[in-house]
């Protein structure tokens, strides 16, 4: 029988070389994702020192009493000049707790009240406006009544706010720190940018605060909403009217090991009655100018006067295992009415409220001024709101509901 050949030195030599290089590149890798894991610092060590920021613990610090906080969310438009202090503040505490978190030395952090205050004018506006927007200001007393008036200004706090607030804190930071084709870089434990920090440390946790307190200011308002019958005086101009119908289908089900054993079915119909037109008890004000021949009417802007919903269930189908509660209700009623009032806000209806208005003042009073002299001109303007009416003394305007 022919013997096998054994395998060639050459051959063997270069298997055991083979195995050298992968143990050694094995090792290797395992060295690295080691070191990086475990050993090297976060961060970028391949960028100069001077460029690099060492991020340390640091809790949020917010100045701010949460219950003028949350009169000032109700209504903005009366308490303006407090609204913008308390944009100033927000911004402010969230911009030095970025600091502290960064390490910036207290020669750095000093800076940042004098390149805030380069933005806050335009930022005070942007939030104001923004804020006014998104929140149905005229609709306070329902929103009490449906225990949900200051959570709402909150929510909307939370939208504005997160549409600014990394805006603000890059401009700032980058103003007082090192960049390198605009990036900031820093090592250190848990590193976050400084616009996630600025959302999630400090923004976040100050308007769940907010949140708790007005949860709990809801619940006692709307139970002492009206502790006995009120009468007031009051002076309107109605001239628009705006009827709706909508309808609401909701289907509530119960999960166990997340999976559906029941399910309830709500269908909510509701019509709504919406009147536009003019407080006149708020500004009313007729003015003469003999020489320029000219009596002038300025009314206020128009706004929501009233507001009827009729809600009617059609249909209530309740699973097995679902209890429906009064709250599912509720929410679904606010759903609606809010939905009414906004189609209503968006829409032309303010604009046909002026055009009404005007025709109606000239037929009420044209023959008057005529009557007096026949070059007397009628006009009718409506009052502006200011862009920063820190100036207006006349801030208790414009408010359908309001805390004192």
């Amino acid at each position: 029988m022919a013997k096998r050949p054994s395998s060639s030195p050459t051959s063997n030599s270069s298997r055991n070389t083979m195995r050298a290089l992968l143990l050694v590149l094995a090792v290797s890798l395992i060295g690295i994702i080691i070191y990086r894991k475990w050993i090297s610092p976060a961060g970028y060590s391949n960028i100069p020192k001077e460029l690099q920021l060492n991020y340390v613990p640091s809790d949020f610090k917010i100045n701010i009493d949460e219950e003028n906080a949350l009169a000032i969310l109700s209504n903005p438009h009366r308490y303006r000049r407090e609204f913008n202090d308390l944009v100033y503040d927000i911004n402010m505490s969230i911009l030095y707790h970025v600091a502290n978190r960064m390490g910036l030395s207290e020669s750095d952090k000093a800076l940042i009240k004098p390149e805030y205050e380069k933005h806050h004018p335009y930022l005070r506006n942007l939030y104001f406006h923004d804020f006014v927007a998104l929140k149905d200001t005229t609709s306070q007393l329902y929103q009490t009544w449906y225990d949900n008036e200051g959570t709402n200004a909150v929510e909307v706090l939370r939208e504005v706010a997160s549409k600014y607030t990394c805006f603000l804190v890059t401009q700032i930071m980058t103003t007082l720190v090192p960049t390198k084709g605009g990036s900031i870089y820093a090592k250190g434990q848990n590193v976050e940018t400084p616009c996630g920090m600025a959302m999630q440390e400090a923004l976040s946790p100050m308007l769940k605060k907010l949140e708790d307190r007005a949860a709990i200011q809801d619940f006692s308002r709307s139970r002492g909403l009206l502790q006995e019958k009120v009468e007031k005086v009051i002076a309107e101009l109605a001239t628009m009217e705006v009827r709706d119908k909508k309808g609401l289908n909701k289907q509530l089900k119960t999960k166990v090991l997340g999976f559906n054993v029941s399910s309830s079915d709500i269908e909510i119909s509701a019509i709504s009655i919406l009147k536009v037109g003019f407080r006149l008890n708020e500004y009313f004000d007729i003015s003469l100018n003999a020489k320029q021949g000219l009596v002038t009417i300025t009314l206020p802007e128009p706004t929501i006067l009233s507001h009827e919903v009729y809600p009617k269930v059609d249909n209530l189908d309740i699973g097995w295992l679902r209890e429906v509660q009064d709250a599912d209700f509720n929410r679904t009623f606010n759903v609606l009415r809010a939905e009414f009032r906004r189609e209503a806000l968006e829409s032309d209806i303010m604009e046909k409220s002026k055009k009404q208005a005007i025709e109606l003042m000239n037929t009420m009073f044209a023959p008057v001024v005529s009557s007096l002299n026949n070059r007397y001109k009628l006009q009718v303007k409506f009052r502006e709101v200011g862009e920063d009416p820190e100036f207006d003394p006349e801030r208790a305007a414009s408010a359908e509901y309001q805390y004192e």
